[in-house]
């Protein structure tokens, strides 16, 4: 069992019960492997690619896919996890109106340095930084570079919250991105709500919930990346394949859609020494 889900994970849930549920309701053998591309937070919903078999194979051919969110930051206030499940550390700061939010925007397009939050799966010293703050530590984070494609204020929701539209390179805190708005307007914010609408190939548009799924919602791998060339094996060739044999075959150096008589065998490197080698 290959492929991809497309999960609409709902608010609740961590990304690994999501995947234990899948697996449940599946009903899949032990020996199938099974994990999520993409973490989100509980809090988080949307989103959330499930892959099965050869497919966890992939998972840096879809890191630096773009994504795209909805989120919702209520100004005046912050929490130490930046996001609505903190425990609130400033409050009482200025209300931004929306023509104030819209005019600093254009600061935060294209590629810039983002300091990840105290809170995060960042790995400090074999440390996950979220259990360095949970005993008050405070993690030496580094600003990493992410690229923001898109940022648009899409509507005030009340007072102080507003809804926008993310797009975004694959790393990029959307919880860092309130934190780096707010303080751009002199004031603290807070994100409250997020909704992971697409990555990469996988649109909400297109997800499957857990009340309906079931085997045909799996995606076969050759669908999701069908911006690769194709490459056409014979028998012979496929079977020194699988056999690990080193191929010679004049193709230009990259990643191809593998076939041999109309059946996918895999994405596959073409190298400089026109060696075939499998990487899903």
């Amino acid at each position: 069992m290959n492929g991809f889900i497309n999960l609409n994970k709902p608010v609740g849930i961590s990304s690994a019960q999501a995947v234990a549920r899948v697996k449940r309701i599946l009903n899949l053998p032990k020996a199938v492997k099974i994990g999520h591309m993409g973490t989100l937070d509980p809090q988080a919903s949307g989103v959330l690619i499930i892959a099965l078999g050869r497919a966890t194979r992939a998972f840096d051919l879809l890191l630096k896919k773009h994504k795209t969110y909805m989120a919702e930051f209520t100004f005046g206030y912050e929490t130490d996890t930046l996001d609505s499940v903190g425990n609130v550390t400033t409050c009482g700061c200025k209300i931004p109106s929306e023509n104030e939010i819209k005019a600093v925007l254009p600061q935060f397009f294209g590629k810039i340095e983002q300091l990840p939050p105290q809170f995060s799966a960042k790995n400090v010293n074999g440390v996950r930084a979220y259990d360095l703050a949970r005993q008050g530590k405070i993690a030496d984070l580094r600003p990493c570079e992410v690229e923001i494609y898109d940022f648009s204020l899409l509507r005030a929701k009340d007072a102080a919250t507003f809804e926008f539209n993310i797009e975004c390179s694959g790393g990029t805190y959307i919880r860092s991105l309130c934190r780096d708005l707010a303080a751009a307007l002199q004031t603290k914010a807070t994100m409250t709500s997020l909704c992971r609408t697409k990555t990469g190939f996988f649109d909400i548009q297109n997800s499957i919930t857990f009340e309906n799924l079931t085997e045909r919602a799996i995606i076969p791998i050759d669908n999701v990346f069908a911006e690769l060339n194709r490459l056409d094996l014979t028998t012979k060739e496929a079977e020194d394949l699988g056999f690990g044999k080193k191929l010679k075959l004049n193709y230009p150096i990259g990643l191809y859609l593998v076939y041999a008589n109309d059946e996918f065998l895999g994405i596959c490197d073409v190298t400089r020494e026109y060696n075939l080698k499998r990487r899903v």
